[in-house]
């Protein structure tokens, strides 16, 4: 069975920019979403998905790997729903494997 951990980051918040790679307590904070879901024994991968630059680069940092995001797919009216079936998506066919469960973490919500 295939089970996945997707990370929804977009760099465009309207009330602060970039805040999933704000620091909090020196460290990223997407990062501590990163680090409590590769810990995870129960999942075959983690990925982030993101339209921004610096946030790809600051998850691959980490270990991650990151799926680009299209703009289209990252604006304040896009539902929560759409960039998760675009990962699945891309995953499926570039891997040519279906994915059976995939868990949903919030990086602003890293407790």
């Amino acid at each position: 069975m295939k089970s996945i951990c997707f990370i929804g980051a977009r760099g465009g918040s309207k009330g602060v920019k970039r805040k999933n790679i704000r620091l909090l307590d020196g460290k990223p904070l997407i990062a501590y979403t990163i680090i409590e879901a590769k810990k995870s024994k129960l999942l075959n991968s983690v990925y982030v998905s993101t339209e921004d630059e610096k946030i790809s680069h600051t998850s691959k940092k980490f270990g991650i790997n990151v799926i680009k995001r299209p703009k289209k797919f990252a604006k304040d009216t896009t539902q929560g729903y759409v960039p998760i079936q675009h990962a699945i998506k891309y995953l499926e066919s570039k891997y040519n494997q279906i994915i059976d469960v995939i868990v949903v973490l919030q990086p602003t919500s890293p407790l």
